[in-house]
């Protein structure tokens, strides 16, 4: 496995502080998401009007 190169673009960092960088990115990249936590309905409640159908009901309360 070849390590890419890392560049600090501003002060000097050591070698054990770019270790400590590089660990701490490789571990956050490892981590797998959380499954999303879904309250009530997953999509919007609301429509677009302009994605409705043209015709309504004379009775319709819209």
């Amino acid at each position: 496995m070849s390590t890419p190169d890392i560049r600090v673009e501003k002060g000097h960092a050591g070698p054990e502080e770019v270790a400590a960088i590089t660990a701490i990115l490789l571990a956050r990249a490892a981590v797998q998401p959380a499954a999303p936590a879904h309250r009530g309905r997953a999509r919007a409640g609301w429509r677009r009007l302009e994605r409705e159908p043209g015709f309504r009901a004379p009775h319709s309360w819209r």
